[in-house]
């Protein structure tokens, strides 16, 4: 089956069913519409390949004319989708006119099964084409403007993120971003506003942990001279400076009860007062919120309010820790490693391939911001340009509560199977032996992870 269905729009039931049938002879999935108004309600509903649509929709019409204006409805929508015309009234110049208005290619009604066949074919093709160029090309752009070192997603439990920031930056819906500490929330907070209509605007990050309760309003809407003992100056607050921005409010969760329902109020309807104000402000902000909290727990709790929690996750993101992005640890150890070394004068620093194997083994609770520490304490320590296992200090792990626990099967095989190669110094024999495998079974696991020297001492 094709990755994604064709849409056929024809008005008669008989020519969708022999097309329906047609397709599915030779495993291709199919979607119908009969009316264009149905055609532009299944597209904005769901993806589609091809579509292969007739050109004329009334009964006593051979004009083509609702398929041409069709044409342009979807070509407003979607400018690179692959669209294939057909009707019973072909001439050259309907041809010529629906090619003009943005159609790929054009049959005729009989048509011949072998011709339309690889006509979809091309066009499903040349869609597919389209579409990974124009992914990878986003993601490109968003890897590129992440200009802090940490941000790194080559592994597949990255691949969501990407394609989040990419639909959801160009909006203005709320954003939740969820995830454990020091996995990279602000950074996706800063590549979200750095790919929305806003990213010429300000964006303002405030620690929500680090607000009291005393002095929440006048953090976060500022005050007038006089509103209280220590107010000798008006101050604008993080809303106003936000205005026409990005506000990324980070732990989120530590917001008190109390002040909740005063931030609800200017979520709401984008009004405030500053404190000792009687004068109502206005700002419209695009609202980033992050936490490593349980909301919904929190919720339940009685401790966070729920229409306050529906206002902040319009959209939830959910940011992998990094024991759950394994093919991400090394890159990201080396762009940190080359960042370090220009800071503290060592450039030639590299990592030793049982350094390497240490990284790759440890569980990492502290994510990408423990790595980053690691790293740097190491580029300091070591003595000499390569570093090797023994230069990194971990924390060390809890043996009642391990990362195994919430790894899928694959990946706690992979863990155990690149922690018995560093425990073995990379000798396959004893690593066999400590997981009880043969060593064919165990150069088959190396293979299939990747693991670096699984090949050349598969040659020994």
């Amino acid at each position: 089956m094709t990755e994604l269905p064709i849409l056929i729009a024809d008005d008669q039931r008989d020519v969708l069913e022999a097309l329906r049938l047609l397709l599915k002879a030779e495993g291709l999935a199919c979607v119908q519409a009969m009316h264009p108004d149905a055609v532009i309600e299944t597209l904005r509903r769901q993806p589609v390949s091809v579509v292969l649509m007739d050109l004329n929709y009334t009964r006593d019409t051979t004009s083509g004319a609702e398929g041409l204006e069709l044409l342009q409805r979807i070509r407003a929508l979607d400018a690179e989708l692959p669209v294939v015309a057909m009707t019973a009234w072909g001439t050259i110049d309907i041809a010529v006119e629906a090619m003009r208005h943005g159609a790929n290619d054009f049959v005729e009604k009989p048509w011949d099964n072998a011709r339309l066949l690889a006509i979809l074919r091309n066009q499903t093709a040349l869609g597919a084409s389209r579409r990974r160029a124009q992914r990878l090309e986003r993601e490109v752009e968003i890897l590129r403007g992440a200009e802090s070192g940490e941000f790194i997603a080559e592994s597949a439990a990255m691949r969501p993120v990407l394609d989040m920031i990419q639909r959801v930056g160009p909006t203005e819906a709320n954003v939740l971003i969820l995830g454990e500490n020091g996995s990279g929330k602000g950074l996706i907070a800063d590549l979200l506003h750095r790919n929305s209509r806003r990213s010429d605007k300000p964006l303002i990050k405030v620690n929500m942990g680090g607000i009291a309760e005393s002095v929440f309003e006048s953090e976060m809407f500022g005050h007038v001279r006089g509103a209280f003992t220590d107010a000798k100056q008006d101050r604008i607050g993080r809303f106003e400076l936000a205005d026409g921005g990005t506000l990324f409010l980070d732990e989120v969760g530590n917001i008190p009860p109390s002040q909740q329902p005063k931030l609800l109020r200017v979520l709401e309807d984008g009004e405030f007062e500053r404190l000792g104000s009687s004068r109502t402000s206005r700002a419209n902000v695009r609202l980033v919120s992050a936490t490593n909290a349980d909301l919904a727990d929190e919720v339940a709790k009685g401790r966070f309010r729920k229409d306050l929690l529906f206002r902040l996750n319009t959209v939830e993101l959910r940011l992998p820790p990094l024991r759950e992005r394994r093919e991400d640890i090394l890159p990201l150890a080396r762009r940190l490693l080359t960042r370090f070394g220009q800071r503290y004068q060592r450039e030639g620093a590299r990592l030793a391939p049982g350094a390497e194997r240490a990284l790759l083994g440890y569980a990492w609770p502290g994510n990408v911001r423990e790595l980053s520490h690691v790293i740097e304490r190491a580029v300091l320590m070591s003595r000499a340009d390569e570093i090797g296992d023994l230069d990194f200090s971990f924390a060390p792990q809890r043996q009642s509560e391990t990362e195994i626990d919430h790894l899928t099967l694959d990946a706690a095989e992979e863990l155990l199977v690149r922690r018995a190669m560093i425990r073995s110094e990379g000798n396959v024999q004893r690593a066999s032996d400590i997981l009880g495998l043969s060593r064919a079974a165990l150069y088959r696991r190396l293979e299939k992870y990747g693991i670096r020297g699984a090949g050349e001492e598969a040659g020994e």
